[in-house]
């Protein structure tokens, strides 16, 4: 979202107080926030707290005027990269639906060329009217998206689905219509976080794995047009939305989730920490505690992209390495063994690298010798940095396959 402008308009509806937090949110993602308030919604908020929050004057009147001769429906319209509708009642939906523009932000809806995102909230019987789904339907063949409304109790004390939709959802449907699809039509497998291997029912080996990094690619790899499924060792991040999920447990068991989904998949993302060990045996009952020594013999997991590499094909084929010294020496060999594309290495040695932390420091290397180096970064954009290597190598392809055509 950084350095878009997004346009709020918000309605006359109860849910009208979330808005201000949704108007934080997208801020807190880089973008410049303008509301357009109705009449209406007013009553329930005041323009002056949309106008605190965002820095920016908050439009209600149709024929205000935004300079000395811009008209501020035609302004706004014409500079927005998105528009989003939150809360959307049934009136809005209902005038869009049937081409009526008779307040500021009808007109700015009908004057864009922005995508526009509706968020509806309203009470649950309305919500299910066939008349308000119908325009609804209606809006969304002709190009309008909509993030369904979410279940709960509502403020008419009626139980059911009616409530503005989870603001995380709404906002990561904004950066899904924000983000450009240059990797439309390609089938991205992505692996994450750790592996557990077990010894008796309680324990097992791990890692410090958290998955955020493998998340973020897959997540980045939906926004930019790619069908994705993410493979995923256990983690407490939530299911990224848009993609297909697929949960795993130990080193074995994503092996055979990759290798079931690889025939699909154009590119392959291993980011997953798997354990290279696992005990040789398993007890079925816990392993009781006694004054004695306890000792475990390991044996090797599968070599998860070592086997893919085999088999990759025409595939983009990209690895992380994680590792404590002599980073861009022993990532440069594991890529050639392995056969990838390209490789990410990281040394977590480093504050603000590796497992566990919202950042990431990487250096990205690639078959013909190159190498990237990248700063300390958010893990999303780290995400994206990653997947502008790999879109590259897909144009590439793409392009010499044209040549080979001529």
């Amino acid at each position: 979202m950084k350095g878009k402008k997004i346009v709020l308009g918000v309605t006359g509806g109860i849910a009208a107080y979330k808005a201000a937090e949704l108007a934080r949110e997208f801020i807190r993602r880089g973008a410049a926030v303008h509301v357009i308030m109705t009449r209406n919604a007013t009553e329930f908020i005041t323009p002056l707290t949309f106008q605190t929050l965002t820095g920016n004057p908050v439009s209600v009147d149709t024929f205000q005027l935004t300079g000395e001769w811009e008209i501020g429906h035609i302004s706004l319209a014409e500079s927005a990269h998105l528009v989003v509708l939150a809360p959307a009642t049934a009136n809005v939906i209902g005038k869009i639906a049937g081409g009526i523009a008779d307040d500021l932000l009808t007109t700015t809806v009908m004057a864009t060329r922005a995508p526009v995102l509706i968020c509806p909230a309203m009470n649950v019987n309305m919500y299910s009217n066939p008349i308000v789904r119908g325009n609804m339907e209606k809006l969304a063949e002709k190009g309008y998206r909509f993030v369904e409304a979410g279940y709960g109790e509502l403020a008419c004390k009626a139980e059911g689905y009616g409530r503005l939709a989870c603001l995380e959802d709404i906002a990561e449907d904004a950066e899904d219509l924000l983000t450009a699809k240059d990797l439309d039509g390609q089938c991205v497998l992505v692996t994450a976080g750790p592996t557990r291997e077990p010894f008796d029912p309680v324990r097992f080996i791990t890692n410090y794995s958290t998955g955020r990094m493998g998340y973020a690619v897959a997540l980045a790899a939906k926004r930019r047009g790619a069908k994705v499924t993410l493979v995923s060792g256990p983690t407490s991040l939530p299911q990224p939305r848009g993609v297909r999920f697929v949960a795993v447990s130990s080193a074995r068991e994503m092996r055979d989730a990759v290798m079931s989904n690889l025939a699909e998949a154009t590119v392959v993302v291993k980011s997953a920490a798997v354990a290279d060990y696992r005990p040789a045996g398993y007890s079925e009952s816990k392993i009781k505690k006694t004054d004695r020594p306890l000792e475990f013999r390991l044996e090797r997991n599968p070599d998860i992209i070592s086997e893919v590499g085999k088999v990759k094909g025409d595939r983009i084929l990209v690895g992380f390495a994680v590792e404590t010294d002599n980073l861009a020496g022993y990532a440069a060999e594991k890529m050639k063994e392995k056969n990838m594309d390209l490789i990410v290495a990281n040394d977590i040695t480093r504050p603000g690298a590796g497992f566990g932390a919202e950042t990431n420091i990487v250096k990205i290397l690639d078959r013909e010798g190159g190498s990237q180096d990248l700063p300390l970064m958010d893990k999303m954009e780290v995400a994206h940095r990653i997947l502008d290597r790999v879109a590259d190598l897909v144009g590439k392809r793409k392009e010499a396959a044209r040549a080979r055509k001529r």
